[in-house]
Formats: structure tokens, C-alpha cells, sequence
């Protein structure tokens, strides 16, 4: 078969749902290297201010339950990408998929859209639907409802993708390297056909010049048939650990397997357990038809060993452009911070100080850029990690996302339970909080110049509770600021001179205890 005809004037006019997202971020770059437009839709497009491809994509706002939004998002495209779920966001996530998904394939048909993209799961063979894990049954439904679109439409599906800031690599990666012996669930032994993100990446550009009769589903994956047992034992060969000793055990339900995996990686119990159910079936493909369209690059579709190097190599030399976490989490707050003085929305407490230090602009601003992860916060490790676990025991993301680079930081990176909601370099650092909270939270950290060798640190800690409980919690965690925050503007201040090789020397803090209105004394989130 041959493709379709590329439209005049270049490539084919590319609609990238997702983009804010591990998979969409990364195809974007791969579609405008093949030559086509690209115009990526977010539900908040400043998430994509900083990455290197923007200013060469049209980035639009929109959400795929919105139809309006939808159906603008649509003029003018050749192909949509659909690589969007609401996995992890409650009890009625099918219901949001499948609604999103009828307005994604009513759109693309109203605005004569060429064809439909969607990455999705493999499923296994010979069992029913009805028994399939939540979160594979929502993905096929998902599938379908595209295909019967009335829009030509390629659905991939894909088991284990293995690639640097995957959910699927990172539970792999934390599980293997922090217990060298491990009683895991019965899902071990499941057969799995696991497929390096790159071949991923390969797949879905090259289906958008697929010829307009091609309406089916493809399986991908890689050379490679194991099991998670053997997955383990050669992601630590790989990494170069000693042979890990795993015991299969038949007690641990996909619940207490969802929360063995939350303990022990960084991926949280709401990501955690749709992965832990969907590996309890054989995922293998049944079919490699893709090959005909995917054009033949010497050494792919890449095995699982070069898999794991490759994402090792990128992990280590900090070159992770996207992460399981790179999308906001589902049911965290996105309201940005109130930037009106006046703000009439309630409370908005405030915890403000600062402290002059001599040392450059540049060398302060490396401390505050290279804050969280395995940098830690300044302050009261014991407190931030007790918060960090008490936020994991309500279902939150706790400590461990990390960051994605150890020294630099984009908008709308995640930075341990904290989100990047700007940056503007050698000046400001504002997060926004998305641990689990009874309000809305933000931590801003600011840098200012006074002369070629000293400069002051700037600190605001802003909450805006919620509720009599939020009210509660606002005065819990007021005896713990000057612990926090006070040991926050100290040591980040130190940590800059003696980077810039100058004694610290302090012209003392502002007293924290403002708040914007009422008078109210300030919390801490």
C-alpha cells in the first residue's frame, strides 16, 4: 500500500493531544523533525512555555471534554492525535474517557479530519472484556469508539514501554534496584512483550501518512518476550546490580500489590494499581502488521537490553525531556496563584522573609534552581520527609517524583509534591503545591541583585484554605514554620556563599505573619 499524498506546501497538519503529557511531549519534536505542522492542545498551554520545541508548534488551549474546544482545536488538521486518558482520577475515569473520546471522533469528523491517531494497550488474547483491569478495559473502549468514528482511524496498542521517565520504566527501575530480595506478586510470572519508547515514537509518525482505507488496530512491541521476573533480573544485569532474588507469592492482591508499588517507587497508588491490574494477563502481540508501514531503520525495533541502557544513559546524564509525571496529577489543584492584591477569593495567608547574602545573583539562583529531589528542601529533612509519607498515606505523590533534572527546571516540571508554575531565570521560582491538601498552596522563591557580589533571597509561602478544615490545618502546621521556612532562607543562603566562597553574613529576616486579609496570621502549606 501507499501512503497518501502529502498535502502542498510540506507536511501534513498535525493536531497533538497530550502534549503536556510523557508520550505527546516527546512526539511533537518527532513530527515537526518528519516535516509536519503541529499544533498541540493543553488544557493550560503556559505548561508548555519552556520546552524546545514550542516556538516551532501552535500551542492552543482546550480540553477533550470540551467540544467547542475541541472542534477549534480541529480546523484545518490532517491528523489528531488522541493520547489523552483519565487514568487515575476517581471511580467515574470510563465514563470520562469514553465521553471524551465520542467528542474527540465527532469533531475530527465535522472538521474533515483525514485521520485519528491513538496509543493504547494491548490487550490479551481470549478474555473477555468484562474481566480485563479497569484501566485496559477503558483503553479498548477508548479504541472502538475512534474506530467507529467515521474517521479513518490507526489505534496502537502497546504493552510495557520502556524509555528514561516512563511510569512503566520507573516502577521497573525502583522496584529492581532498592530490593535486592523481594516477595512480588503472582504477576511476575505474566508474559509480556515489552517495547522501547523510540519504536513508540516511530509507530505513531509514521501512521499519519497511512493510506484513508486502513480503519484497524496494530500491535507493537519489541523482540523481546519475559516475564516482570525476567524483566527484573536483566534490567539489573543491564544496570550492573548483583542477581536479585524474587519470590512470587500468591496473597498480594492487585490493592496490596498497588500499595507494595507505592511504597517502594515513586509512582503513586492511584497510577500504581491500573499498572499493577494490567499486568495480571498475558500482554503479547498477536500480530506485526505495523512493519508495513513503519518504514526500516538497522536495529529496530530495539530489544529489551539496548532498551534499558538507552533510558539508563539519558536517566544518569540528566537528559529526560519527559516523565510519567511531566502531566499534572489527576485531582490536584491547577488554579493559578491570585496575582490581585485585593484577591476577593477568602483567605490568603502569607509567610514572607528574606536575607541578604553576599554572593552573585547567578551563584543564589543556583541553589533555588537546584532545590527538591535528591537536593532536598534546606530544611527539617525529618519534617519534609514526614510530610511526604503522610501525603503517599492519603493517596497523594509524596516526595518521590523528584525532579527531572538535577540543575535545571522547565514550567510545569514536577518537583517532588510541588509543581513548576514559573520560572523566570536568575529571578523567580513559584510552585504550586499538589500534595493533598483541604486548600491551595504555592511556595515562591526570589532572587534579586543589590551589586556584582551580594544579592537578597526573597521567601513567600501562600496558602488559601479550604473550609473550617482547611482553617484546621492552617493553625496544625503554624508551629512548624520557623523550622521550615525559617531553615529554608538560612541554609539556601549559606548553601550561595560558601558556593560563592564568602562567609554568610545576614541582615536578618523579615518576621513571617502577614496575611492578605483580615489580619489573620500566617500558616504554612
Amino acid at each position: 500500500m501507499t501512503p497518501e499524498p502529502t498535502p502542498p506546501g510540506g507536511g501534513l497538519h498535525c493536531l497533538v493531544t497530550g502534549a503536556t503529557g510523557y508520550i505527546g511531549g516527546r512526539l511533537v519534536p518527532e513530527l515537526l523533525t518528519a516535516g509536519h505542522r503541529v499544533r498541540a492542545l493543553a488544557r493550560s498551554p503556559l505548561a508548555l512555555r519552556d520546552h524546545a520545541w514550542t516556538d516551532r508548534a501552535e500551542v492552543v488551549r482546550g480540553d477533550v471534554t470540551d467540544a467547542a474546544s475541541v472542534a477549534a482545536a480541529m480546523d484545518g488538521i490532517d491528523v489528531a492525535y488522541y493520547l489523552v486518558h483519565a487514568l487515575g482520577t476517581g471511580k467515574g475515569f470510563e465514563e470520562t474517557d469514553r465521553r471524551a473520546a465520542r467528542i474527540f471522533g465527532e469533531q475530527a469528523r465535522a472538521a474533515g479530519v483525514r485521520r485519528i491517531v491513538y496509543l493504547g494497550g494491548l490487550t490479551p488474547a481470549g478474555v473477555p472484556e468484562r474481566e480485563l483491569s479497569p484501566h485496559l478495559r477503558s483503553r479498548a473502549e477508548v479504541g472502538r469508539i475512534l474506530l467507529d468514528s467515521g474517521v479513518p482511524t490507526t489505534v496502537l496498542r502497546a504493552a510495557v514501554i520502556i524509555g528514561s521517565g516512563s511510569a512503566s520504566f520507573e516502577m521497573l527501575r525502583y522496584l529492581t534496584e532498592r530490593l535486592p530480595v523481594m516477595i512480588t506478586p503472582r504477576w511476575v510470572r505474566t508474559r509480556i512483550q515489552p517495547v522501547a519508547v523510540r519504536d513508540v515514537l516511530r509507530a505513531l509518525t509514521a501512521s499519519a501518512g497511512m493510506p484513508p482505507d486502513i480503519n484497524r488496530t496494530f500491535d507493537i512491541g519489541g523482540p523481546d518476550v519475559l516475564t516482570y521476573r525476567e524483566m527484573m533480573l536483566r534490567y539489573a544485569a543491564v544496570a550492573g546490580l548483583p542477581r536479585r532474588l524474587i519470590l512470587p507469592v500468591p496473597v498480594l492482591t492487585p490493592r496490596l500489590s498497588a500499595l507494595w508499588v507505592g511504597l517502594v517507587t515513586p509512582v503513586p497508588g492511584a497510577l500504581a494499581r491500573p499498572l499493577a491490574e494490567s499486568l495480571r494477563h498475558e500482554v503479547v502481540c498477536r500480530e506485526n502488521d505495523i512493519a508495513r508501514h513503519v518504514p526500516e531503520v538497522p536495529g529496530h525495533p530495539l530489544d529489551f537490553d539496548t532498551s534499558v541502557a538507552l533510558a539508563l544513559r539519558r536517566v544518569r546524564e540528566a537528559r529526560v525531556t519527559t516523565r510519567w509525571s511531566s502531566a499534572s496529577v489527576p485531582g490536584t489543584p491547577s488554579d493559578p496563584l491570585p496575582t490581585d492584591p485585593d484577591w476577593a477569593g477568602g483567605s490568603l495567608y502569607t509567610d514572607e522573609r528574606e536575607r541578604t547574602v553576599d554572593a552573585p545573583v547567578e551563584e543564589l539562583w543556583r541553589v533555588v534552581e537546584s532545590i527538591g529531589g535528591e537536593n532536598g528542601w534546606y530544611s527539617f529533612p525529618l519534617g519534609w520527609a514526614v510530610r511526604g509519607h503522610l501525603d503517599r498515606l492519603a493517596g497523594g505523590v509524596g516526595l518521590r517524583r523528584g525532579r527531572r533534572d538535577a540543575t535545571r527546571l522547565r514550567i510545569g516540571d514536577s518537583l517532588d509534591f510541588w509543581r513548576v508554575e514559573e520560572i523566570e531565570p536568575g529571578r523567580l521560582l513559584r510552585l504550586r503545591a499538589e500534595m493533598r491538601l483541604p486548600g491551595l498552596a504555592w511556595l515562591e522563591l526570589r532572587c534579586e541583585p543589590l551589586g556584582e557580589r551580594r544579592a537578597r533571597y526573597r521567601q513567600r509561602a501562600l496558602f488559601h484554605p479550604h473550609g473550617l478544615l482547611g482553617q484546621a490545618y492552617w493553625w496544625s502546621v503554624a508551629p512548624f514554620h520557623a523550622f521550615v521556612f525559617g531553615g529554608m532562607v538560612r541554609n539556601i543562603t549559606r548553601a550561595a556563599a560558601a558556593g560563592a566562597g564568602e562567609p554568610e553574613r545576614s541582615d536578618g529576616a523579615r518576621k513571617a505573619g502577614r496575611a492578605s486579609d483580615r489580619g489573620t496570621p500566617p500558616s504554612a502549606p
